[in-house]
């Protein structure tokens, strides 16, 4: 498959590019600065905030494979913050799914992240894609931006895809004038050593100082990077992954759990706790939905696919960090 990558660089991408080359795929990675990209990888230019794209890149183009985005973690949300993660994600796709309308002959399928934030809070409660959408900032921003992503047909598609949004079976029926099978990837939180959340966790453990945040009993939706590139090569060759898809081990966890697996897989002891008051401090809005609140979710869809987690179990994952087993 000829495939073109969008986010690349990021965290995500330079795993995924690696591996899409390695199974026999032609890559080009679509970015606003060529020199973020490793040497002797396809590029070609875009910039979504003024539109520029070269449309004839998606000549040929079997799949697209769309992961750009402000990292919403990155930085505290102040009002500039939040509109740049939602536009971002929003102009990006939608730059995209205009110029797949274009195409002579559109891509066969478009890989579309998303976030597991779709579901807002989730307390106790388990959800699945079934799940209808939650509150809050993150839950907006993954409406929009999977909205964003199927809106792609005649007068009237607009509305059915923004309705669409909260269930499998019609977000998977708004792709209407573009025969292109659509998946949005509902990320968890993506772990490995070498970036992301785990990476900047691991200075504070590594010192012992690691610890629980808040009550430590808000819920976790973790996966390691590997099995969530394998689940972006699922998405491109199977075709029962259509509309939304939880990219997430199949046993959520408690962040306590979490603490205490990791201090455990650094050999060190969990540090005190730190209270959510102070995390609300700092962070703000951010630290409610992203650090406190739960993500109590499962991945229905990739189950009954039969996809194989090679990490299904995180604490198990966490705990072999420090043998280098993971």
């Amino acid at each position: 498959m000829r495939i073109l990558v969008t986010g690349g660089s990021g965290f995500i991408g330079t795993a995924l590019v690696p591996r899409l080359l390695s199974l026999g795929h032609e890559v080009v990675v679509l970015t606003r600065k060529s020199s973020r990209v490793a040497p002797g990888i396809a590029v070609a230019s875009w910039d979504p905030a003024t539109g520029k794209f070269q449309r004839d890149v998606l000549a040929g183009v079997d799949a697209v494979v769309h992961l750009a985005g402000a990292g919403i973690a990155d930085k505290r949300w102040t009002n500039s913050r939040r509109a740049a993660i939602l536009n971002s994600r929003v102009d990006s796709t939608r730059l995209l799914v205009s110029a797949m309308q274009e195409a002579g002959t559109p891509p066969q399928v478009f890989v579309s992240a998303s976030a597991i934030g779709f579901y807002g809070d989730t307390g106790d409660d388990v959800h699945d894609e079934t799940s209808g959408s939650g509150d809050g900032f993150a839950a907006e921003v993954c409406r929009a931006w999977e909205a964003s992503a199927t809106v792609r047909g005649p007068a009237g598609a607009a509305e059915a895809a923004s309705a669409a949004a909260s269930t499998a079976e019609a977000a998977s029926a708004t792709a209407a004038g573009v025969p292109t099978r659509t998946a949005f990837l509902r990320f968890g939180t993506v772990l490995d050593p070498a970036g992301g959340a785990l990476a900047r966790m691991l200075p504070l453990f590594r010192l012992g100082l690691g610890g629980r945040l808040g009550s430590g009993r808000q819920w976790m939706s973790c996966i390691s990077r590997e099995d969530a590139i394998a689940a972006i090569v699922e998405a491109l060759g199977n075709e029962a992954l259509n509309g939304p898809v939880n990219v997430v081990a199949p046993d959520p966890i408690r962040n306590a759990d979490f603490t205490r697996a990791l201090a455990s897989g650094l050999g060190k002891r969990v540090g005190p706790p730190v209270p959510g008051l102070a995390l609300r401090a700092v962070y703000g809005r951010m630290a409610k939905e992203l650090l406190l609140g739960s993500s109590r979710v499962v991945p229905r869809v990739l189950t009954e696919a039969g996809f194989e987690f090679r990490h299904p179990d995180i604490v198990a994952y966490l705990e072999q960090l420090h043998s280098g087993r993971q």
